[in-house]
C-alpha cells in the first residue's frame, strides 16, 4: 500500500480549511483516511499550522510520502527536521554531549544544595554594609545644604 501524507479540503465555499492526513495513495482527495496528524487554515492571519510532529516523524520513518504542500508545512512545523535527525541524515552538534551531561548534573544536585545555602549566607552579610552606605549618602546632602547657606 502506497501511503501518502496530503491535505483534505474542509470548510465552506471560498473559506478553505485543510486537514493534514495520512491516506492510501490510491484513494480520492477527500476520501477516508488512516490518521489525521494536523490541520492548516490558510485564511487566518498568520496562517494556522498545527501538526503532531511525533506522529508525522513516525509516518515519515515508516515510508509515507508527503505531497509538495504538506512537505512545506512539515518543514515549517519542524517535523521534517525531527525525522531527519532521528534517521541520522542531519548531524546535530552537541546532542550526545547534552544527554550525557544531564545525568551527572542530576546526581550532583543533592551535593549542590548545601553549597547553595552557603552561597545565600554571604549574600545576607553585605546587606548591612549597603544600609550603612545609604545612611552616609543621606547625611551628605544634608551637609551640602548647610554649606550652601
Amino acid at each position: 500500500m502506497a501511503v501518502r501524507m496530503r491535505l483534505i479540503r474542509m470548510g465552506k465555499k471560498k473559506q478553505p480549511m485543510y486537514r493534514i492526513v495520512v491516506v492510501d495513495g490510491r484513494r480520492q482527495r477527500d476520501s477516508r483516511y488512516i490518521e489525521q496528524i494536523g490541520r492548516y487554515e490558510p485564511l487566518q492571519n498568520p496562517s494556522l499550522i498545527e501538526v503532531d510532529n511525533e506522529r508525522a516523524a513516525w509516518w515519515l520513518a515508516k515510508g509515507a510520502k508527503p505531497s509538495e504542500r504538506v512537505e512545506k508545512l512539515l518543514n515549517i512545523s519542524g517535523a521534517m527536521t525531527t525525522m531527519k535527525v532521528q534517521a541520522g541524515k542531519v548531524h546535530v552538534v552537541g546532542v550526545e554531549k547534552a544527554k550525557t551531561e544531564e545525568k551527572p548534573a542530576a546526581e550532583e544536585a543533592p551535593a549542590d544544595e548545601p553549597a547553595a545555602e552557603a552561597a545565600e549566607a554571604p549574600a545576607e552579610e553585605p546587606a548591612p554594609e549597603a544600609a550603612a552606605t545609604e545612611e552616609v549618602a543621606e547625611e551628605q546632602p544634608a551637609e551640602a545644604t548647610s554649606e550652601e547657606e
